[in-house]
């Protein structure tokens, strides 16, 4: 499994790879999750991906997408600021040139034959430490997301701990809540360790 960033100026490059992450998103989000979003001719898209967003991607050694996850300036056009701001605490999101947003996080874990008898899939974890490196790599330090319960028990078990900006919410089917990652060596180092061991599969989303 290959992890690849693709900026906004290499989407043509790649634009069948991100075919290929709006029909995995539309699989995920729509028919598995049953999430209340807009998917036309087999994909899965919004607003926030025409603000010109990273792509992080992990393709398969048959070229398949088997996870993804859209990451975008917390100072600008954000889907936790403008479309979940129940999430937030009253002060707002408090954003600053050191934080990036990560959403539309979803692996498919059937395309990984890699397994252990812990409760995380590998490519869930080599997804987080992409992240991770890439934020670093581009000057971000700390990473916002909006998610549900349960993921954020998948992140305190590969060792990267959410620190929540306010109490859960129900939101659609499921109760989400908002909070801040670290990018930093410490938490790359962790999540390494546990993708150095194969995982139990798994199908995880933001």
């Amino acid at each position: 499994m290959e992890i690849l960033a693709v900026p906004a100026a290499a989407r043509g490059e790649f634009s069948d790879l991100i075919d290929s992450m709006h029909r995995l998103r539309a699989c995920v989000f729509g028919d598995r999750l049953d999430w209340d979003v807009e998917i036309r001719d087999g994909r899965e898209a919004d607003a926030y991906d025409q603000f010109d967003p990273t792509y992080i991607l992990a393709v398969s050694p048959t070229g398949a997408v088997a996870g993804c996850a859209r990451l975008l300036p917390a100072t600008g056009p954000t889907m936790l600021a403008n479309t979940f701001p129940q999430l937030l605490p009253a002060r707002g999101l408090n954003a600053h040139p050191g934080m990036v947003e990560s959403s539309r996080f979803c692996v498919d874990t059937a395309l990984d034959q890699h397994r252990t008898p812990g409760p995380l899939h590998k490519t869930t974890l080599m997804m987080f430490a992409g992240i991770i490196e890439w934020s670093m790599a581009n000057g971000y330090h700390e990473i916002v997301t909006a998610t549900d319960l349960r993921f954020e028990r998948i992140l305190k078990r590969a060792g990267w701990p959410m620190q929540r900006l306010g109490p859960p919410c129900p939101i659609g089917n499921s109760l989400a809540v908002a909070g801040i990652l670290s990018a930093d060596v410490g938490s790359l180092d962790r999540i390494r360790a546990g993708a150095a061991r194969p995982g139990t599969r798994h199908t995880v989303a933001v």
